[in-house]
């Protein structure tokens, strides 16, 4: 099994160095690029291999990279933006790849700014990251050591500024448009979805935002192919995936494995299945905002579609698995507390709703819940639903909910009538 983004990897060794790096065929895709391809072919390349983004959203790259304007009388300066800003409980990928081969997201930003000719790129990084934000200012300082970065690259006429960027630390932060306000220096609240950032992003200038594990997998495909990487998934979807497992299994952690391996390959033989004396109940395949599933979908492939007929989302592909132990009401009083403390209070479905669904959950967790409480729950989910509200922080918060609804059901009647907790 191919492993490209872990494959030179090696646990309890630390990181892997430039040295490493460099012996390893690291930088050679960045060679070829700019000595051997336009950008119009490198954004070709990254198409034709049907590299769809890594965040959640599954939008192709090169779809979002041929939408920046070109040509010398395009906007001026042009930026991409790597999103480090990691705050989706239940997903460690993208740590996972910076604590472990730093210079593999540094060389996919730089042939990303190729591509579209941009001039500066940053690095958004989530302040708690402490060891992953060490490793990349090393990594940038040795880039530019190198000559893989900063002016006239390799010896070519391209140039580009890389810069670390610590943020403060807000969910709402790792959305698009709000990262770009907090890097601006203001508050990290959503911008209306028009004009693209890819048209007016950064100060309102063309800017590409990826990422971290979107960003890795260009120097495989550069180096490689758009066959090769189409050939590594199972499924219609290409390349491989770091997926990740939380909760009560026995080996909690994550792997590199072909995008569309099921549900229960991941649990069962990766994470070692649920620890002696529990049984899944459901689970969150692709992190806290997205919808529960079962048993029943455990055959379901990991990829982009498949989940989606399944009733949920990839999302980041960090699974948090629900046990029969567990509260499922507890779990949902739990997600809804943190986004409802993660809103930027920007627009008022998600500021008033979020809040006002957490208080139903805790005193249906108290004992103090009534009948009326499920409908009022399934309307907030509703009304905080897609389209309702400004950016799709508060649509994702609700679906662990909302599912919760539909396939624990019964756990929240038993909350109001023995009005307690069964679980406590």
């Amino acid at each position: 099994m191919e492993k490209p983004l872990t494959g030179r990897m090696r646990l309890g060794e630390g990181p892997v160095d430039l040295d490493a790096y460099e012996k390893a065929g690291g930088y050679a895709a960045l060679r070829k690029a700019l000595l051997r391809m336009t950008p119009e072919e490198l954004i070709q390349l990254v198409k034709d291999a049907n590299l769809r983004g890594r965040g959640g959203a599954g939008f192709p790259a090169g779809v979002k990279w041929s939408s920046a304007p070109t040509g010398v009388d395009s906007p001026r300066p042009k930026y991409v933006v790597a999103d480090a800003d990691e705050m989706e409980p239940g997903t460690f990928k993208d740590r996972f790849l910076m604590e472990g081969d730093p210079h593999q997201l540094i060389e996919g930003v730089i042939l990303t700014s190729y591509a579209i000719q941009a001039e500066i790129a940053y690095v958004f990084i989530r302040w708690e990251y402490t060891r992953a934000r060490r490793l990349l200012e090393q990594t940038i300082a040795e880039a530019y050591r190198k000559n893989y970065a900063g002016s006239s690259i390799l010896g070519t006429r391209y140039s580009l500024e890389v810069r670390l960027h610590v943020s403060a630390g807000r969910y709402i932060a790792g959305e698009a448009s709000s990262m770009l306000n907090a890097l601006e220096g203001g508050r990290a609240v959503p911008r209306p979805r028009d004009p693209l950032p890819t048209i007016s992003g950064l100060w309102g200038k063309p800017t590409v935002t990826h990422n971290v594990e979107t960003l890795c997998n260009v120097p495989h495909i550069v180096s490689n192919g758009a066959a090769w990487f189409k050939s590594l998934g199972r499924t219609q979807d290409a390349g491989t995936k770091i997926y990740g497992v939380s909760g009560k299994v026995k080996r909690p952690g994550a792997w590199e494995l072909p995008m569309g391996v099921t549900v229960r390959e991941i649990l069962e033989e990766h994470a070692g299945g649920m620890r002696d004396g529990l049984t899944l109940r459901g689970f969150l395949p692709g992190g806290a905002s997205t919808d529960f599933l079962t048993e029943q979908h455990l055959d379901t492939p990991m990829d982009f579609e498949s989940i989606q007929k399944a009733g949920s989302r990839l999302g980041t592909g960090g699974i948090v698995a629900l046990d029969d132990r567990t509260c499922p009401v507890g779990m949902a009083h739990n997600l809804i507390t943190f986004f409802a403390r993660e809103s930027c209070g920007w627009c008022t479905p998600c500021r008033e709703g979020l809040p006002w669904s957490a208080e139903i959950l805790a005193a249906l967790e108290k004992g103090e819940g009534s009948p009326g409480d499920l409908e009022i729950l399934e309307d907030q989910c509703r009304l905080l639903g897609p389209g309702n509200t400004f950016c799709p922080l508060a649509p994702g918060a609700v679906e662990p909910l909302q599912s919760a609804l539909k396939y624990f059901r019964e756990d929240f009647e038993r909350h109001i009538r023995e009005k307690r907790c069964p679980w406590k």
